[in-house]
Formats: C-alpha cells, sequence, structure tokens
C-alpha cells in the first residue's frame, strides 16, 4: 500500500490511499468519509485491481480546507486526486452519499469515467431519505452518544449486528461530542439533502450497475430502482439484505457483483473530452 496527501485548491490536505495491482477503481464512501470503509472489499480484490481510496476532506487524516461543502466540491475533490495521481480515466465506485459524488463525475465529466457503479445511491431525496436525515442531523445536536447509537443500529441488518456487535461497540465508542466535529458531520448532511441529480442524469453515459439491498433502511430499494429508471440499460443488482452496509456485512456478495461489473467488457463507445 502506499499512501500520500494531495492538496486541493482551497488548501484541504487529502489523505489517498493506493492498493493492489490492475486496473485502476476509485472508490469513493459515504456519509462517514473514510478510506477504512472499504478495507474488507480491497483485502479481497486487490490482487485484480489498482483501488484509490481516500479520507475525504474534514474526515478522519483528511483537512478540512475552506471551500464550503457541498456534491460538487466533493467531487471536484476526487478529480483532484485523479489529477495528482495521473489518472486521466478510471472506474467509479461510490457508496451512499459517494454514489452522489461519482454520479456528479459521471454526469459532468463524462470522459474520465471508463465505466459507473452506484451502491445504495439516490437520484434525489425524496420524503423518506429527507425526513430521515433530517431527523439524524437533529439528533446530532441534541444527543451526539444517540446520533452514534442510531447510526449503528440503522447501518447493518439486526441479525448480523448482533453476531458481530464489536462493529456497534467500535461505532459507538467516540460520538461526535465536539463543537467541530458535529459542523463537519451536519455540513456533509445537508450536502446530501441538497443533491438531486434529476437535472444532470440524463448527462450520464459511462456504462452503469446500480447496487442495492431490498432491507437497506437507509437508503431503500425503492431509491434504487427509481435511479435504474433514470439510467436505461444500466445493470440493476439487488442484494436480499445485508442493511446499509452490506459491502461489510455481505462482502462476498457485493465483491462478486464488483468483479461482474469490472471484468464486463465494455459495448458503448468511449465518451472523450
Amino acid at each position: 500500500m502506499t499512501t500520500l496527501t494531495v492538496e486541493t485548491g482551497d488548501g484541504a490536505v487529502l489523505k489517498v490511499r493506493r492498493q493492489g495491482s490492475g486496473a485502476p477503481v476509485v472508490l469513493v464512501s459515504g456519509l462517514g468519509g473514510t478510506a477504512g470503509f472499504w478495507d474488507p472489499v480491497i483485502a479481497r480484490l486487490q490482487d485484480r485491481f489498482e483501488f484509490i481510496t481516500f479520507d475525504q476532506r474534514g474526515i478522519a487524516g483528511s483537512t478540512r480546507g475552506s471551500a464550503p461543502v457541498d456534491i460538487a466540491q466533493l467531487a471536484r475533490d476526487v478529480l483532484t486526486i485523479c489529477d495528482a495521481l495521473e489518472l486521466p480515466r478510471a472506474a467509479f465506485l461510490g457508496h451512499s452519499t459517494g454514489g452522489c459524488i461519482v454520479q456528479t463525475i459521471a454526469a459532468t465529466a463524462p470522459w474520465r469515467v471508463e465505466r459507473l457503479a452506484l451502491s445504495a445511491a439516490w437520484l434525489r431525496p425524496g420524503n423518506y431519505l429527507t425526513a430521515l436525515f433530517e431527523f439524524r442531523l437533529g439528533l446530532l445536536h441534541r444527543d451526539p452518544k444517540a446520533y452514534a447509537e442510531s447510526a449503528a443500529l440503522l447501518s447493518y441488518a439486526p441479525g448480523w449486528l448482533e453476531s458481530h456487535w464489536d462493529k456497534y461497540e467500535r461505532a459507538t465508542a467516540n460520538p461526535p461530542a465536539d463543537p467541530e466535529t458535529q459542523a463537519i458531520v451536519a455540513e456533509r448532511i445537508r450536502a446530501l439533502l441538497a443533491f438531486d441529480g434529476s437535472d444532470q442524469i440524463g448527462a450520464v453515459t459511462a456504462e452503469t450497475t446500480i447496487i442495492g439491498a431490498q432491507d437497506d433502511m437507509i437508503v431503500p430499494a425503492f431509491l434504487q430502482e427509481e435511479l435504474a429508471r433514470h439510467l436505461p440499460g444500466a445493470a440493476l443488482r439487488m442484494l436480499p439484505d445485508g442493511g446499509h452496509f452490506y459491502p461489510a456485512s455481505r462482502t462476498d456478495a457485493f465483491t462478486a457483483i464488483m468483479t461482474d461489473w469490472l471484468d464486463a467488457p465494455l459495448t458503448s463507445e468511449r465518451t472523450e473530452r
């Protein structure tokens, strides 16, 4: 594994990891924003692909910078990393908020996207997602411990979490109690709530796989189905269970879908600048 830092124009310093060998795949995590979210996936596939992961601005090993945080800015951060690594084109996979980020990259810089995977993503938040994250935003400030506990309980399938209770204990050990951390989490929640890809989805030309889980309580299956309806020709791959964090709880099934996605021959013409 190679670890490096990339500085953005507004002064954020992003901690980046390169692991594995093969065709490059950029993995973008969700609200938590950490590179470590992808560790179980990379462990299974690093012999076949090179993975680029990173801590998003203000998260873990990356500094905040001064730019306002929205999905467009987070997408620019990803492309800044790709430029620094001299990756003019790659496969992009984003989970949850990361799905909004790579969806934006595919719409605004299609020549950069070799192929696209949207995992637990959405086109627009709708009533359910909006109510859920507004509730979580309020809980973040009222009771940070309860915020962390509810996030862990919502993110995993109950049976799996019961058998892997250490995940709950680690997820709730350090709730976002200080004002600076709360501000970073809050701006990220506001960014995902503000995202609506309806006006840009028609510009997505990359061959796309949409992935979800039927029992996801954070980004429900109907949002994956709506996204698929707006991307004619996209492959829709739904796991029967796994909760929101199915890349961790159903890693074998998830990596099997990833391998199918990455190995499939490209049938459409490459989009050039």
